[in-house]
């Protein structure tokens, strides 16, 4: 298989196509293929609660994870309008939220608990819990049809999480991985920026990639870390969103550096850290909106791109199949 050779045969001048030859190659190297197909893709929202929040490290309460579920399901939220757009399968699970869900579809129910603890004061979770949530994601995406996972997530307080993952993992200081999150304003964000750090002390000790998820993660990052274990394990694409889900692939890649070959970064995260943590993994992501949602919203407004990669590869004539004539010696 050369799928470079493919490429610069195509009917165009060689490397006219610019990115988006690039991400036809990876998409033919993650499916093994020439001629590659995306089928029955599959968005998976992880929502959870953070016990930081009562430290007034969000502009909004917790209540707001448990209400965007049901938005998810009702079809209401960014995402979900998205993902229906483009013909996505979206499954939300609840991993760890301060609310009691009635079945419903399109739901799975996978908590560990109500919410983590506040990290400011020790590790968010045990360490047995951290590694049940892990190997529920890797569980669920085992059980998914398809070829290609969309990351996405909701929880209040998880950018705080991710800020602090990639300041222990990165070993950087917490101010340059701290944002505004929801929307907090400069003090906001130096309250916000203080509390991460008493958090760092207070799980000084922690090192290794799962004990510092379990001290310092959420349960929804904790379970899209084991989604993408899995995903790359299946060779499937894994399409990541932004600043939350990014930190469930740097945890996952500190675990099995070969995950990265899978990830597709749909994009550049207007929330401060993000542009570090994409650096830290070597990710050059395909768009840069000014996005700070979350919810998987950016990897579905990328998805399209994904789409059209595998066509370009797989359906687009050759100078000798079309009869046309090449570049002149």
């Amino acid at each position: 298989m050369n799928l470079q050779r493919k490429l610069d045969g195509k009917t165009k001048p060689l490397g006219a196509l610019g990115h988006l030859e690039s991400l036809a190659h990876q998409l033919g190297m993650i499916l093994g293929s020439e001629w590659p197909e995306l089928q029955l893709p599959q968005l998976l929202v992880c929502a959870a609660d953070h016990g930081m929040v009562s430290r007034g490290v969000s502009a909004y309460p917790s209540d707001v994870t448990w209400q965007m579920v049901g938005n998810f399901l009702a079809g209401g939220a960014a995402v979900s309008v998205l993902a229906r757009q483009h013909g996505i399968t979206q499954t939300v699970v609840d991993c760890g939220v301060r609310h009691d869900f009635q079945p419903a579809p399109g739901l799975l129910i996978r908590k560990i608990a109500q919410g983590t603890q506040d990290a400011s004061q020790g590790p968010a979770m045990s360490l047995a819990q951290c590694e049940q949530a892990v190997m529920n994601g890797m569980q669920i995406v085992q059980d998914m049809p398809g070829n290609a996972l969309l990351l996405g997530e909701m929880g209040i307080g998880n950018t705080s999480a991710a800020a602090m993952l990639l300041a222990r993992l990165a070993d950087i200081d917490v101010a340059e991985c701290a944002g505004a999150g929801t929307g907090l304003t400069e003090e906001g964000i130096a309250r916000k920026t203080a509390v991460l750090r008493e958090a760092l002390v207070a799980n000084k000790d922690t090192r290794g990639p799962l004990q510092v998820l379990a001290a310092l993660g959420g349960f929804e990052i904790a379970t899209l870390t084991g989604a993408v274990l899995m995903a790359a394990h299946q060779r499937r694409v894994i399409l990541v969103d932004g600043f939350i889900s990014s930190s469930a692939v740097l945890v996952a890649s500190r675990l099995a550096p070969l995950v990265l070959q899978r990830c597709i970064f749909a994009h550049r995260s207007s929330e401060q850290g993000h542009a570090r943590m994409l650096r830290e993994m070597n990710a050059e992501p395909l768009l840069d909106l000014g996005l700070r949602l979350g919810e998987g919203s950016g990897a579905a407004l990328a998805w399209p791109m994904l789409v059209s990669a595998c066509a370009i590869l797989r359906d687009m004539a050759s100078f000798e199949s079309a009869g046309v004539s090449g570049k002149s010696e």
